[in-house]
């Protein structure tokens, strides 16, 4: 049986928790259950076009102005294409980087416009041995009636 769900736009709500009763919890499992299965996707696609060294996939996974925190720098991207790629080189000089996977993404708060994912990834070396793993923090966006990635804050290079 399919369900419509109703949630206000601009309503905060943290992952697991309500405070309207048992409709409310159900309409707000439902509605987690639509956007992190949206932005999983969105997740899924950007780690992929990562791994294959492809910048305009990457891209498709953003929305822009795209802000990168990480390395103790702060950088706003004002549009696709101009993310940095020598990003691919500069991993695989620095640590024969090779790929990278997700270790954990969990949803940790939302609403029908953004949604804040808790996530770790793992970088590996062309002989998959790990290089390390990094905790970071995305804020993905629904711009146009696409989830994107809007934000990024690591504690990675």
């Amino acid at each position: 049986m399919e369900k419509n769900v109703a949630v206000k736009a601009g309503d905060r709500i943290q992952a697991g928790v309500s405070s309207e009763g048992t409709d409310a919890g159900v309409r707000q499992n439902d509605q987690r259950a639509v956007i992190d299965k949206a932005c999983m996707e969105t997740l899924d696609r950007f780690m992929a076009a990562l791994n294959a060294h492809d910048a305009q996939g990457m891209d498709a996974t953003m929305h822009f102005p795209h802000v990168r925190f990480a390395g103790g720098q702060l950088r706003l991207y004002d549009a696709a294409g101009s993310n940095p790629m020598d990003l691919f080189e500069t991993l695989k000089t620095q640590d024969n980087w090779r790929y990278s996977r997700w270790e954990e993404r969990r949803l940790i708060q939302f609403n029908d416009k953004k949604a804040h994912y808790a996530l770790s990834y793992t970088r590996f070396r062309a002989d998959d041995s790990v290089i390390d793993v990094y905790e970071s923090l995305y804020v993905l966006t629904l711009i146009d009636g696409a989830w994107g990635i809007q934000a990024r804050s690591s504690f990675g290079p």
